[in-house]
């Protein structure tokens, strides 16, 4: 990650990120299972930072919210 890129990220961005579908990400955060979502008003972003530790991760996002 270099410096010019921003703190943080659309949950649509995440999504594409992580190659699940963009309801699926909403979804994802909603349950708390989006690692660094932060809510601003209505608006929902996710943390870079905190996206790209869960990626370098061995976890996994759950298909329980995808059950939903």
């Amino acid at each position: 990650m270099t410096d010019q890129q921003p703190a943080l990220i659309s949950v649509p961005a995440a999504a594409e990120l992580l190659g699940i579908s963009r309801a699926s990400a909403y979804r994802y955060a909603d349950a708390g299972q989006l690692p660094g979502v932060k809510r601003f008003g209505r608006r929902v972003y996710v943390v870079r930072a905190r996206l790209a530790e869960f990626l370098e991760s061995d976890q996994q996002l759950s298909p329980e919210a995808d059950a939903a």
